[in-house]
């Protein structure tokens, strides 16, 4: 794949100084192919170069056919640090100035990230976090840096809009665990032996000779986990996301196939756990307590939505699956009277304001002040869990907005934040896409009562059953 890209009166040969090294030469020459929907899955240690790869791919793609390009990271902050303002150790130089050479820019837009191509094609760093903002663009190609810790729902997003124009994705990561990064290189894998178009590539220091046995030793001496090698260097998805919570209890789950088809038990009532966030993402869990079980059969989230949507999307569940509703569990400050709004007129609370819309047995969970308290709740109760596969795990997007699954992946991604000054983990989390569900998910842990449905340190009032929302 290379092209001459002409700008007078400078002639510049693309890629720009760049050479695909032997490891990298097979992702090269599939994304090379002159066919439409090129879909590519590079599973690389850290330091194999992925994101130079990509960077050099998507410039010679620009030059190819006029569009917009996206380089997305987890979050856009990381994106800047990481791509935007990222240097070559070696050369000294940014990797967007080796990749997309100022002498064939009509422009660049520091603030937006954004490289306006001498054709007009546009290339642009943004985040998985924020994708929802950038409704209405419509990429040709997509680049997903880190896509084992990026929000998956971020490319259930954009798949439909890549399929209708012919666009291209690439996903770059090192392995995360088994969540959607395992799954999807699966099924890359698989679709690639079938001869299905894609393109799906494992590569450990052992394959590409980057990383010597003598520094592996070092980052092990200086405190690097064995298991965190094997996940860093040699690609294994047996780790997990570091600082993670639940990582130690989620694999135990996993271990005794509590991830899982897990049958709805028609006639047991069906609880719901809320996090609501304020001009955020709100996150909802399904439960039902059968047994000794706790099962949690479905989860959905969505932003930018009124309450209107969740309870209309109950009403379509109820009216599909029969559901019975138990209780309805929401966090501390539902009860907070909020300021006006054009959809809020007299300032009622979220309490009020589902009520209003005809949500009964509602419970305002108590509030615990040290949240870790709560994680602590959750790890503890994680050994009677189960979770639906479908429901909980595989992330879909939902017809009228929102997604559906994905919540399991969340609880597996939630983890500390690290302070890179202090070189040391905080007590409190980290604040990404997989809290809104970590957060719902604690108000189960911190308020259901097994015998009464009640909320802890509250009234033990008796389970109530609704059968309409």
């Amino acid at each position: 794949m290379s092209g001459v890209a002409e700008l007078e009166p400078t002639r510049i040969q693309l890629p720009n100084g760049w050479d695909p090294r032997p490891h990298q030469e097979a992702l090269w020459a599939y994304m090379a192919q002159p066919k439409p929907a090129l879909r590519a899955v590079a599973v690389w240690h850290r330091r194999g170069g992925k994101d130079s790869t990509g960077l050099n791919v998507c410039a010679t793609k620009m030059d190819e056919r006029v569009g917009t390009y996206w380089h997305m990271l987890p979050e856009a902050a990381q994106g800047r640090k990481v791509i935007w303002d990222g240097m070559d150790a070696v050369t000294g130089k940014r990797f967007i100035d080796q990749a997309f050479p100022r002498a064939l820019r009509r422009s660049a837009h520091n603030d937006e990230m954004k490289i306006v191509w001498h054709n007009g094609s546009i290339y642009q760093v943004v985040g998985s976090d924020n994708y929802n903002s950038l409704i209405g663009a419509n990429p040709i190609g997509v680049i997903f840096s880190e896509y084992s810790v990026a929000k998956p729902a971020a490319w259930d997003y954009i798949r439909p809009i890549l399929r209708e124009n012919g666009g291209w994705a690439m996903f770059l990561y090192t392995p995360r665990g088994k969540n959607h990064g395992k799954r999807l290189y699966d099924m890359a894998q698989r679709l690639m032996l079938e001869e299905k178009g894609w393109f799906a590539e494992m590569q450990t220091v052992n394959d590409t000779g980057l990383v010597s046995r003598e520094e592996i030793e070092e980052e092990r001496d200086s405190g690097m986990s064995d298991e965190m090698i094997e996940q860093e260097y040699f690609c294994s998805f047996e780790g997990a996301v570091e600082g993670s919570y639940y990582s130690k209890e989620l694999k135990r789950i996993r271990e005794d196939n509590r991830l899982t088809q897990v049958p709805f038990a028609v006639g047991i009532p069906v609880n719901t756990f809320w996090d609501i966030g304020q001009n955020d993402t709100c996150a909802v869990w399904f439960h039902q307590h059968v047994g000794v079980q706790h099962r949690f059969i479905y989860c959905f989230e969505a932003s930018g939505e009124g309450f209107s949507f969740f309870v209309r999307r109950m009403q379509t569940l109820q009216a599909e699956r029969g559901y019975l509703w138990g209780q309805h569990f929401l966090p501390h400050d539902a009860d907070t009277k909020t300021q006006a709004t054009m959809d809020n007129k007299d300032g009622r609370s979220a309490k009020e304001l589902l009520e209003g819309l005809g949500l009964r047995s509602l419970v305002v969970v108590p509030r615990i002040d040290d949240v870790t308290l709560g994680i602590e709740l959750v790890r503890q109760k994680l050994s009677q869990c189960w979770f639906d596969l479908k429901g909980t795990s595989d992330t879909r997007t939902i017809t009228g907005g929102g997604e559906e699954g994905g919540g399991f992946d969340a609880l597996g991604q939630y983890h500390k934040q690290y302070d890179e000054k202090a070189d040391t983990w905080r007590r409190h989390p980290y604040h990404d896409w997989s809290s809104n569900y970590a957060d719902a998910f604690r108000q189960w842990a911190q308020g259901y009562l097994p015998m009464t449905g009640g909320a802890q340190g509250g009234s033990k009032r008796k389970q109530r059953s609704a059968r309409t929302v």
